[in-house]
């Protein structure tokens, strides 16, 4: 059975877009930047979930549904390590830290790091992507 990507891959795009966005944004216009870099943040959520849970569905489908369920997120990631979907579990582990963060951020450090660290994940979750097209049954 093939997974449907539609969903990650338009998460994936909208964080892309969005920071993009957010880099153009004069740094004058502090309301204009904050709104902006809370769209960014906000991206980065839905893209994080769509992206773990896709993982977990592509595992259950092709490992079986014994050896994910239950499982702790950093073994889902180990898994998804395992079967060549990602690269570095310590990684995505920190972006599992920075987006339970997010409902904590309201100080411009926290946002600074979490706007940081979802400009990195592009990279990691359109890898994620790629590896689950070329392998999606």
């Amino acid at each position: 059975m093939s997974l449907q990507l539609d969903s990650l891959a338009k998460s994936i795009s909208i964080l892309e877009r969005s920071i993009k966005t957010a880099n153009r944004v004069d740094d004058s216009d502090e309301d204009l930047q904050e709104t902006v870099r809370a769209g960014v943040i906000h991206s980065f959520e839905v893209a994080y979930e769509q992206s773990w849970k896709m993982l977990k569905r592509w595992l259950k489908e092709n490992i079986g549904t014994a050896s994910v369920d239950g499982v702790i997120l950093r073994n889902l990631f180990r898994l998804g390590a395992e079967n060549g979907l990602i690269v570095d579990v310590e990684r995505w582990m920190e972006y599992h830290d920075v987006r339970n963060s997010t409902s904590h951020t309201y100080d411009e450090d926290s946002t600074e790091n979490v706007f940081a660290e979802a400009t990195e994940f592009v990279h990691d979750v359109k890898h994620l992507l790629k590896m689950l097209e070329e392998r999606n049954d």
